[in-house]
C-alpha cells in the first residue's frame, strides 16, 4: 500500500509541473500581446491594405 502513497505525489507533481508551464507561456504571450511591437506590424498591414 505505501508504493500507492508515492504515485500519488508523482501524479500531483507532474499536475503542478503542467500548471507552471501553462502559466508561463500564457504569461510570456500576454506580454508580448500588451507590447506595441505585436500590433505595430497589424496596423501598418491594415493601412497597407485599406489604401489600396
Amino acid at each position: 500500500m505505501k508504493a500507492m502513497g508515492n504515485e500519488v505525489f508523482y501524479i500531483f507533481g507532474g499536475l503542478v509541473v503542467v500548471y507552471f508551464l501553462i502559466t508561463f507561456y500564457n504569461k510570456r504571450q500576454s506580454r508580448r500581446r500588451k507590447s506595441r511591437s505585436f500590433m505595430e506590424g497589424r496596423k501598418l498591414r491594415d493601412r497597407q491594405d485599406s489604401g489600396t
